[in-house]
Formats: C-alpha cells, structure tokens, sequence
C-alpha cells in the first residue's frame, strides 16, 4: 500500500493548478482498475467527444459548453485516461460541473474490481469519498466522523496515517481534500499530481445529468444558534 500523506497533495490548493476550476465548479474524481477509458464513459451514459490533451483542454471544453448551453441546462463534461496503479492500470475519470460518481454508477464500474472517488459540489461544503469492491459500498464519508457502507470502520488506521481524524472531527492543521487524495492514493497506489492532470490525454464525453429520485443518502449538517454541530446521514428508504 502507498505511503502517501496530504502533506503530498498541497498542490491541489495552488492558484497555478489546474485542479483549482474543479473545486470552484465542482466535480468527481474516480480511479478504476482494470476498466479501460471508453467503458468507464460508456458505463457513465457518456456521449463521447473526442480527446483532450491535458487538463486545460478539458477546462477549455467545458467552458465552451457552458456558452453554448441553454438557460438552466446542467453542463458535465467527463474525462477519462490510463493511468498506472496497484495491480496494473487504471482509469482516472475526472467529472466536470456535476456528481456522476453516484451509488448507482459506482456499482456498476466497481463490478469485477475496486473503484474510488472523491466529489466536491463546488461553492457548497459537500465533499464526498467513496469506496466500492465489486459493487458493494465498503466506505462512504463527508465528515471522517459519520461513515457508512458495509465496512465503515477498515479505513479508520489508515485515515489517521494520512491526515483524517476519524473520530473526533477536523484534524488540526490538515487540508481535508488533500487528506482525501492521499487516502484514494492509498487504496489505488496512483500518485495524481498537478502534471499527470496537465499531461494525460482525456477521452471525453458530456454525461446526462442524474434523474432526481435516484440517490441514495443525504448528510444534513446543521449548526445550532449555540454552535453546536449536528451531522446525520440519511438513507432514502428513511425519508
């Protein structure tokens, strides 16, 4: 397994990175191995565009989408590479502009083999991890502290090697996201840095955004006039 901590993914905060459209916009990173780019888009429901040289590119392409779309209209555009891992090779997708690394899409490319994410909806705090082995949900999380999936618990020594408390809220001093890209990392042995994102070569697609109704959670964070802070994570059949 990698050592990697979030002290190995600062870049992700640069204002010369790229990554930097991503957080502000949102998006969803997934690595899966084994599945090749054109599966992994063609599982997503992705209409494929042709390719992307380096994460600028894919930046320009989504934002000429964003002139061309109608009033309203959700713009997610997805791009989707080789990249080296454990066990051979992997395909880094990365989503633009929306959450395509749902429960239901991460079953399906997780079948057969392991697959992990990690989102952002932008402006918003929702920050998402998730990790799949053979369409079963061993670990969710927003906050470390509330996990769900059938193992909630197996990430906990390895969450604290990197940066991540998981149990008694924000690790003092630790960007939270770089912490998570360590924590991917550590499950996938792919290094994802500032020039693998620059360099590789996208195979793009635009994605149909998710029909409402087909989640399957919601954590609700609420802050009371006291500052005490309440997370709880719901699952659809409890609504």
């Amino acid at each position: 397994m990698a050592s990697a901590t979030a002290a190995d993914y600062g870049w992700t905060r640069s204002s010369s990175s790229g990554f930097g459209y991503a957080l502000d916009l949102g998006y969803t990173l997934a690595l899966v191995r084994g599945v090749r780019p054109d599966a992994v888009l063609g599982t997503a429901g992705a209409e494929q565009r042709g390719v992307s040289a380096g994460l600028g590119e894919l930046i320009e392409q989504h934002e000429e989408r964003l002139l061309e779309a109608e009033y309203g209209e959700e713009v997610i555009l997805a791009g989707a590479c080789t990249v080296r891992g454990e066990g051979g090779d992997w395909t880094l997708a990365l989503v633009l502009g929306g959450d395509p690394g749902s429960p239901l899409l991460m079953d399906a490319l997780s079948t057969g083999t392991r697959a992990v994410s990690h989102s952002s909806n932008g402006g918003k705090p929702l920050h998402f991890f998730q990790w799949y082995e053979n369409g079963e949900l061993r670990t969710m999380f927003e906050w470390p502290q509330v996990r769900s999936g059938s193992t909630p618990d197996e990430l906990n020594a390895v969450m604290r090697e990197v940066g991540l408390d998981p149990t008694d809220g924000e690790a003092p001093g630790v960007d939270r996201k770089a912490a998570v890209f360590a924590l991917t990392e550590r499950l996938t042995g792919v290094r994802v840095t500032d020039e693998v994102l620059a360099e590789a070569e996208f195979l793009t697609g635009h994605v149909l955004a998710e029909p409402a109704g087909s989640w399957e959670s919601v954590t609700v964070d609420i802050t009371d006039a006291h500052g005490e802070r309440t997370l709880m994570q719901l699952r659809r059949d409890q609504l």
